[in-house]
C-alpha cells in the first residue's frame, strides 16, 4: 500500500496507485471519475487510503514563512543599498569640498532673504578654487574687495566660522564684510548703520555713555562679519555673533550653494 506522501497527483493527472490492486469501478460500482476526489471514505485492508490533492495554483503559492523571509531579505537589501548610496554621495561631497561635514543647516534668520531657516548649505574649503579677489592667502573674498564678485545675493563670500575660535559653539554662517589688521582703527571703514550707535573707535571725545566701537582698535587680524538680516556687525556688540574679528584659522569654509528646506533633516538629528 503506497503512502499518501508518495503521490504525485495533480489536477487532471493519474492517481499513482498500482493497477493490480486498484478496482476498475468506483465505490458504488460506477466508473471512476477522471479527476481524483480530494479524499476517499473507504477504510480497511486493501481499501483506498485517504488522499489529498492541491491545484497547481495552490502548489505555487508561497508559504507564510516564505513570504516573511522574502520581505526580510528585501528590507535588508534596501537598507544596505541606502547606506551605500549615502556613503558614496558623502565621499564624493567630501572629495569636492575638502571638509567634513560638507553640509550645514541654517538655524536662524540672520541671513534672510538670501538664506532661509532649514536651508541645507554646501560648504567648501575656502582655499579651494579661490577667486582672484580673495584677500591675501585666506581664500575669502570680502564685500569691500568683491569688485563684482557676488554670492547669495550680495557682494563677497558667505563664510562658516567658529565664533572666537570656540569649537563647542555652534558655527556661524555670515558674510565677510572686510578684513582688519591687529591694532587697526576700523571705525572709518565701517558702515555707521552697523556699528551699534558708536561715534568713534575707542570712545575718545564721545558723548557720555558712548564707550566707542567694540573690538576697535582690532585686537588681532581677522574678518569683520555680518548677517545680511542683522542690524550691526558681529564684532560691534550684542545682536550679532558676538565675536572678535574672525581669524583665518577660525574659518571652516565658504558657502557655495543651498538646497531650500532640506536642512530640517540635519537639524532634527542633531
Amino acid at each position: 500500500m503506497d503512502s499518501p506522501d508518495d503521490s504525485d497527483d495533480e489536477v487532471g493527472g493519474e492517481t499513482g496507485r498500482n493497477d493490480e490492486t486498484a478496482p476498475d469501478t468506483g465505490v458504488d460500482g460506477t466508473a471512476p471519475s477522471e479527476k481524483p476526489t480530494p479524499e476517499s471514505t473507504s477504510s480497511g485492508e486493501g481499501a483506498p487510503q485517504r488522499e489529498e490533492w492541491r491545484s497547481e495554483t495552490e502548489q505555487d503559492t508561497p508559504t507564510p514563512n516564505g513570504e516573511q523571509t522574502s520581505e526580510a531579505q528585501l528590507f535588508v537589501y534596501d537598507l544596505v543599498s541606502s547606506v551605500l548610496a549615502v556613503a558614496i554621495v558623502g565621499a564624493y561631497l567630501f572629495t569636492v569640498s575638502g571638509i567634513w561635514p560638507p553640509l550645514v543647516a541654517v538655524e536662524s534668520e540672520s541671513m534672510v532673504p538670501n538664506m532661509e531657516v532649514n536651508d541645507l548649505v554646501f560648504v567648501m574649503d575656502e582655499e579651494r578654487f579661490a577667486p582672484d579677489e580673495a584677500h591675501g592667502g585666506t581664500g575669502v573674498v570680502t564685500a569691500q574687495d568683491a569688485d563684482g564678485y557676488r554670492q547669495f545675493g550680495g557682494p563677497g563670500d558667505v563664510i562658516v566660522f567658529e565664533p572666537n575660535g570656540n569649537e563647542r559653539r555652534t558655527p556661524i554662517i555670515h558674510r565677510a564684510m572686510f578684513y582688519v589688521e591687529e591694532g587697526e582703527n576700523w571705525y572709518d571703514r565701517a558702515d555707521e548703520d552697523y556699528v551699534g550707535g558708536a561715534t568713534s573707535c575707542n570712545g575718545t571725545n564721545a558723548p557720555d555713555g558712548d564707550k566707542g566701537l567694540r573690538n576697535c582698535p582690532a585686537p588681532h587680524d581677522g574678518f569683520i562679519t555680518k548677517g545680511d538680516n542683522n542690524g550691526l556687525y558681529d564684532q560691534a556688540g550684542p545682536g550679532g555673533a558676538s565675536t572678535g574679528p574672525v581669524k583665518a584659522e577660525w574659518v571652516v569654509g565658504t558657502a557655495e550653494f543651498r538646497i531650500p528646506g532640506l536642512g530640517w533633516v540635519r537639524l532634527a538629528t542633531q
